[in-house]
């Protein structure tokens, strides 16, 4: 799992790190591009990778994805927007979405024989918001990032384009 704050390098660590592991990682996008800046931000993802990676663009459903998955290296960016993509679809009922969220993961996690890298966001560190569903997000992520590091063998911390490993 690679976490750290928004634009803090996580994802350019992460794929660095898949291609330390293979010459043709998988790179799964969980982002629903919903606007234009978002299309924007994909499309800089997507050069910056380049063809040697296979994509998969799935904002939701990644346990039926495991099985075509056996023996990669699969960079999942982001579990964040996953998290969020299931927010929403589940109305913020926090306790509800990560139930349906993590047993989602446990099955995608079914696959032992693949590497995963997780990139997400380490969004607990600022201040409490003043808004209900800012709050909920934030919890939801909070324990979503707990029950992934739980599982992953490394986690990387990153702050300004330097990684840190605190586990593993």
């Amino acid at each position: 799992m690679v976490t750290g704050g928004q634009r803090s390098g996580k994802s350019i660590f992460a794929e660095s790190l898949a291609l330390s592991m293979s010459n043709k990682p998988v790179y799964l996008a969980t982002a629903r591009i919903l606007d234009e800046e978002m299309k924007n931000r994909v499309e800089v993802h997507k050069e910056r990778r380049g063809a040697c990676w296979r994509t998969i663009e799935e904002s939701k459903n990644l346990g039926p994805i495991f099985k075509e998955l056996e023996n990669q290296t699969v960079l999942i960016d982001c579990l964040t927007m996953l998290a969020s993509n299931y927010l929403f679809d589940f109305q913020s009922k926090v306790d509800e979405t990560f139930n349906a969220l993590t047993s989602e993961l446990d099955e995608f996690l079914k696959n032992d024989t693949a590497n995963y890298i997780f990139v997400t966001n380490e969004i607990g560190l600022g201040g409490v918001s003043g808004n209900e569903l800012s709050r909920k997000f934030t919890d939801l992520q909070g324990r979503v990032n707990q029950y992934i590091s739980s599982k992953a063998d490394e986690v990387y911390f990153v702050v300004s384009g330097i990684p840190m490993k605190i586990k593993g």
